[in-house]
């Protein structure tokens, strides 16, 4: 019997271990990547669908909208300013007194930064809008005390 196992070689049954070992290995590794992938984007849901990243999200919405339903104030402001002074003074400004000119000329400026600025806000709040179907912007589906759901999205102020 000793003679026998020692005239066997252990090549093949090395061969027949690597083998085995590769074809139980690999199936293993790709089993263990795909569930860290999706343990992945488990966690990366989480963090983007979870209730506290709703609510960062929609109290962003909530001070954007804020902020420009303020800014869209003071531009509807400005243009009754400017009006007023048109409707006082005529509309030729070259009639004007001098430092009327010079008031009109800095608020007309002013209302022009103003609107830039507002336009520029409605593009991020509205190219932010479209990134997800934002459940706190339909009436039945709102956080806990909101009244009333947050525009969809914003027009540019087209004043001249």
């Amino acid at each position: 019997m000793w003679e026998r196992t020692a005239e066997c070689r252990p090549g093949p049954l090395v061969a027949k271990i690597i083998v085995f070992g590769f074809c139980v290995a690999v199936p293993l590794a790709i089993i263990g990547y795909v569930g860290g992938w999706f343990s992945v984007a488990a966690v990366v849901a989480k963090k983007e669908f979870g209730p506290s990243a709703l609510l960062t999200k929609y109290e962003w919405f909530k001070d954007y909208s804020a902020a420009l339903d303020a800014k869209r104030a003071q531009l509807a402001s400005y243009d009754v300013l400017l009006a007023d002074v048109s409707k006082s003074y005529g509309f030729d400004r070259f009639k004007w007194p001098r430092d009327v000119r010079e008031d009109a000329a800095l608020k007309a400026s002013e209302r022009i930064g103003l609107r830039n600025k507002y336009n520029a806000m409605c593009g991020e709040y509205n190219a932010q809008m479209a990134k997800f179907n934002w459940r706190f912007c339909n009436a039945g589906q709102l956080p806990q005390g909101a009244t009333e759901p947050l525009p969809r999205e914003y027009k540019p102020y087209d004043g001249q």
